[in-house]
């Protein structure tokens, strides 16, 4: 009977069950318990299953209490009136697991602006230190693959300022690369070939403020919406200016852009240096980050797969491009070494015959 009962009880001792009041099941799990999956998903080694309001928790003790933890964590979310989402989730775990006396959710909570009942808000480890470096930079970079919410993030401070009177004005532009030269072929004015560019810029606006007001504020100049050509010859003072899509300026154009930078302004410069669609030369962005990484004041901020808030097949996508590029570049610098090793012993070949001839003036 004693050995039964050791047998018994390291099961008692590997589970715990967690108890949550006031609050509804499926805002802290999710629909379909998605979140719920998600959880298991990150830690593989513990099970986790729900009876009424009731959670337990089983599995070894050290991952047993970060699963308790992150629960805890996307509580407190919860009762600050958000609705966590997978990314959260993930992003809280990888915080926890990192270490284990952390705030995801005074990290990840902070609402930039609101609007019609959606709050905006950094939801990702990552994006909380690019929200910071916003605060704390007057110029920063935001540089990352598509959907670590670059742009947007710097739209919603943006608006943050304006709603603050930090600043009195919106800049945002972006170029018109992909069109080129052949923007005279388009249909329609100057304008009407140039806002399919500027599109996604529109429709963040419209979902960051009152779509009634965004007429008002773009006829006022109080919100511009501009192709980066416009910025030329400026000087843009107490302005929060956005340059989106940056990887498809010039150093030319980066340059220029960067030099309006006037009096009570700041800059947020976004970007994805793996999709340049200049059609040759240089990308701008790529060339500063080698040019201002040491000026003071400047910043540059890296998101990765790891901030990537849309589908998570997109973060598994970015992760499979980013490694097939790396396999590119090491295979290229290997063809690169072989090429100019056989070019070293050619020339060491054509030059042996003539270390044998007899110098003039010297003995034959």
């Amino acid at each position: 009977m004693a050995d039964e009962s050791h047998d018994v009880a390291p099961e008692s001792v590997d589970e715990e069950r967690l108890k949550i009041d006031g609050i509804a099941m499926v805002r802290l799990l999710g629909p379909q318990d998605r979140l719920l999956t998600t959880i298991q998903r990150e830690y593989p080694d513990v099970e986790v299953h729900v009876r009424g309001n009731e959670i337990g928790i089983r599995g070894a003790s050290e991952e047993r209490l970060r699963v308790r933890r992150l629960i805890e964590e996307l509580l407190e979310l919860v009762r600050a009136g958000q609705d966590p989402t997978p990314t959260e989730v993930r992003s809280s775990a990888r915080m926890i697991d990192a270490d284990p006396g952390s705030r995801p959710s005074e990290m990840l909570g902070q609402v930039i602006v609101a609007s019609r009942g959606k709050s905006i808000r950094p939801k990702t480890e990552g994006q909380r230190a690019y929200v910071d470096a916003i605060d704390e930079h007057t110029v920063v970079f935001g540089i990352g693959p598509a959907g670590t919410g670059k742009t947007y993030l710097a739209m919603a401070k943006a608006v943050q300022a304006l709603q603050r009177k930090e600043v009195s004005r919106i800049i945002l532009t972006r170029p018109a690369v992909e069109a080129g030269e052949r923007l005279g072929f388009l249909p329609g004015t100057l304008t009407d070939k140039i806002d399919p560019y500027l599109r996604p810029l529109y429709d963040a606006l419209n979902e960051m403020m009152d779509p009634e007001m965004v007429p008002k504020l773009l006829a006022s100049g109080t919100v511009e919406v501009a192709p980066l050509a416009y910025m030329r010859g400026r000087t843009l003072n107490d302005s929060f200016v956005v340059l989106d899509e940056a990887q498809n300026t010039t150093p030319e154009q980066m340059k220029m852009f960067l030099t309006r930078l006037g009096f009570g302004s700041k800059m947020v410069v976004t970007g994805d240096v793996t999709q340049v669609d200049l059609p040759g030369g240089a990308s701008g962005l790529r060339l500063v980050t080698r040019i201002l990484d040491r000026i003071d004041d400047i910043h540059f901020a890296r998101l990765t797969s790891a901030d990537v808030v849309r589908h998570t097949l997109v973060g598994q996508i970015v992760d499979a491009y980013t490694e097939f590029d790396q396999r590119a570049q090491a295979q290229r610098f290997e063809r690169d070494q072989a090429r100019e090793f056989a070019n070293r012993a050619e020339r060491r070949g054509h030059a042996g015959p003539r270390d044998h001839l007899p110098r003039k003036g010297g003995n034959s």
